[in-house]
Parts: structure tokens; C-alpha cells; sequence
């Protein structure tokens, strides 16, 4: 395979853009997080399809919310998105001594009993806003897996996979062989996984706040096949640029089943118990709900 010449003139408007990411890296979390909030708002006016998107899923999941809740939850949600725009370069280029100053880490009681006796564990992380810090920073302490798929720009890609692996995170393609996967959670590599997107054809139906939601039925299977304990994490964006905080919670209890549908079902109602206390964190702007069961009518 030829390699890349990152050098040729089309990807300068990408080196550029890098530039800009890793020059706002050096100025302090308050500032970024201002200015992020400033992008994410107007995003919020702008882009009329996202906020129909993320009204759309708030009304469904909340349905006993008053419009004035929704309305404020969804601009909230733009300006956490717009934040984690502008933490990306903290992500990818932090210093360890700079990320210990800005993460913290609670209950991880669960977590590290599970450690200390030895078990296969996989981290059940849902999408909320600032997700990839919790992955980064639970790396720095033992390798950690996290699956990812390749972009279209080569250099994005090249520096994503730098960025998210620098510490001792372990990447792991979507379509590479699940024996590849399963192979390493068995040699004791916890397992930072986010399963709640819209799955369309390749998932089971399962109620996610009480909408049937296509569901990607693996995590069950993967938690067989590896003998791993399933913890969810939650990772919140702390107000007025202070920082992020970590939460590790139970282990989810009597899993797996081994019936897709049940699995499915308990992991969703794993990820409604840490949306619920934060909900503006969680990425509403997906069409979560888009693919429906047959002789339903579309959801958006």
C-alpha cells in the first residue's frame, strides 16, 4: 500500500485546521469552554435539523417534561457539544500532569475491586458529550481497548488514532475479526465500549426511555464470550470550565442472559440510570430512534 504523502497540497486546509485545534490546546479549559459555548449556541439557531433532532428525542424520552425544559435542555446539549469541540486538542494533546488536574475520577470502587480479583471487565460507555476523556484517562493506568473506525481523511484518521492511543489505549478497527477483541479482553485489557447508536438493520428492538430503540445486541455477546463484568461509565463536562468528572458505577447484575432481546434491554435501562441524573450531557443530536419496527411511521 502506497503510503500517504501528508505533505501534497490538499491537505494543508487540514494541517491548518490541526494547527488551529493544537494551538487552542495551550489556552486554560474556562476559555475554551466560553468560546465553546458561544459555537454550540449558535449551532443551536443555525443548524434547524439538529435541534429538530434533539427536540425530537428529549420529547420522546421526557415525555412529562414542559416545553420550556426541552427547549433549555437542547440548547444546553449544543453548548456542551460545541465545549467538547474545543476540548478535542486537550484529548489528543494534554499533558498527563494537566489531565490529572482536569479529571476526576469517583466510585470507582466497583472498578477496582474487579481489578484486583482478576476479572475481565468491559466499560459500558454511552455517548455523552465529553466521552473520550474517560477512555484517555483510565488508559494511563493499564491499557485500554476502545473500538473505532477509520475516517476519510487520512491525516484526521492518523492523528485520532494518535490521539486516543498515546497513552496505553489498544485500537481496535469495527471490522476487524472479533476473535481479535475478544482475545485481548481475556488477557485482561478492559474493554471501553460505546454500543447506543442507531443500529438500523443490524440490530434487536428494545426500549431505551420507553421508545423502541434498534439496538446493537453485542455487548451480551461480548461479555460471554470474554467471562467480563459489564460497568457502565458516565462522563460529565463540569460547568464554567472546571474540568470533567469520571463515574464508574455497579456492575450490571445477572448479565448475561443470553437472549438478545433481554441483554439488550438490561443495557439500556444501564445507560437511562447515568442519563438520567445529566440528561443535557447525553449526544442527542443522533437520530437515535431512526430506524423503526415495521409499520411504524418515521420517527424525524
Amino acid at each position: 500500500m502506497t503510503k500517504p504523502n501528508f505533505l501534497h497540497p490538499r491537505h494543508w486546509p487540514t494541517w491548518i485546521g490541526l494547527g488551529l485545534i493544537r494551538l487552542l490546546t495551550m489556552l486554560p479549559l474556562p476559555v475554551l469552554a466560553f468560546f465553546g459555548s458561544i459555537i454550540g449556541e449558535l449551532t443551536y439557531y443555525l443548524f434547524g435539523s439538529r435541534r429538530k433532532i434533539t427536540v425530537r428525542n428529549l420529547n420522546a424520552c421526557f415525555p412529562d417534561w414542559p416545553d420550556k425544559k426541552i427547549k433549555a435542555a437542547s440548547k444546553q446539549c449544543f453548548r456542551l457539544i460545541g465545549q467538547s469541540i474545543f476540548y478535542s486538542g486537550v484529548n489528543w494533546w494534554a499533558s498527563e500532569k494537566r489531565l490529572d488536574r482536569l479529571v476526576t475520577i469517583v466510585e470507582r470502587q466497583h472498578y477496582d475491586q474487579a481489578l484486583a480479583e482478576g476479572k475481565n471487565i468491559i466499560l459500558l460507555a454511552p455517548h455523552f458529550c465529553a466521552l473520550e476523556i474517560a477512555g484517555l484517562m483510565l488508559s494511563q493506568e493499564r491499557p485500554m481497548i476502545s473500538m473505532y473506525q477509520h475516517t476519510k481523511n487520512k491525516l484526521v484518521d492518523k492523528f485520532v488514532k494518535q490521539g486516543r492511543g498515546r497513552f496505553d489505549g489498544v485500537l481496535v478497527e469495527r471490522k476487524e475479526p472479533l476473535r481479535n477483541l475478544i482475545k485481548l479482553i481475556r488477557k485482561g485489557y478492559p474493554f471501553y465500549y460505546l454500543p447506543d447508536q442507531d443500529a438500523r438493520d443490524k440490530g434487536v428492538f428494545a426500549p431505551f426511555f420507553g421508545v423502541q430503540a434498534s439496538t446493537i445486541p453485542f455487548l451480551g455477546k461480548f461479555a460471554a464470550m470474554s467471562k467480563a463484568v459489564v460497568i457502565p461509565v458516565s462522563t460529565k463536562i463540569l460547568p464554567y470550565g472546571k474540568g470533567f468528572e469520571v463515574r464508574l458505577g455497579a456492575p450490571i447484575e445477572n448479565f448475561p442472559t443470553g437472549n438478545d432481546v433481554a441483554d439488550t434491554t438490561a443495557m439500556n435501562k444501564a445507560i437511562e440510570e447515568v442519563v438520567k441524573p445529566m440528561p443535557e450531557q447525553y449526544f442527542w443530536v443522533h437520530k437515535r430512534f431512526k430506524t423503526r419496527p415495521e409499520g411504524e411511521p418515521p420517527f424525524y
